[in-house]
């Protein structure tokens, strides 16, 4: 949980983690988290790690595409994964296109919902594939934007 998220009570409720670390036992949470993938397009395995995916919550299909091309022409051109990954972050002003699609109707309803049961109490964790100790996610992004809806 980020420092700025503040000491609102229901922002305490909100964690985030990636699949593998559930995977291996190395994700810390509260007991009786929910697991909840924020994942647009999910592998079988990955709907048996997460009590539930709520698809709306990742990246536009769009934004994906464009993000995986631009990476995989890094990496031809000699970049490891992690710093391929992370150039295109930047090349493709991914956080901010996110929040721009965070903002629309689409993602709407699955927001509002999560903010309801973040503020009756549910522990709630947001999952999806990467290792945020090596590379730039979506998740953390929409942990924010959650945060920001708590303390309104």
């Amino acid at each position: 949980m980020s420092s700025d998220e503040g000491d609102t009570t229901a922002a305490n409720h909100l964690h985030d983690t990636y699949v593998a670390a559930l995977q291996h036992g190395l994700a810390e949470l509260p007991e009786g988290t929910r697991l909840v993938g924020v994942v647009r397009r999910p592998t079988r395995w990955f709907h048996a790690a997460v009590d539930e995916n709520r698809p709306t919550l990742g990246p536009p299909a769009a934004l994906l595409d464009e993000f995986a091309r631009e990476r995989d022409d890094l990496k031809m051109a000699g970049l490891c994964e992690e710093g391929a990954h992370n150039a295109v972050w930047e090349n493709v002003e991914f956080e901010a296109r996110y929040r721009e699609y965070l903002g629309t109707e689409e993602p709407k309803s699955a927001l509002e919902t999560l903010t309801e049961e973040l503020r009756a109490g549910d522990e709630i964790a947001l999952v999806c594939f990467e290792n945020t100790a090596k590379k730039r996610c979506h998740r953390t992004v929409l942990r924010d934007v959650l945060g920001e809806r708590l303390r309104d």
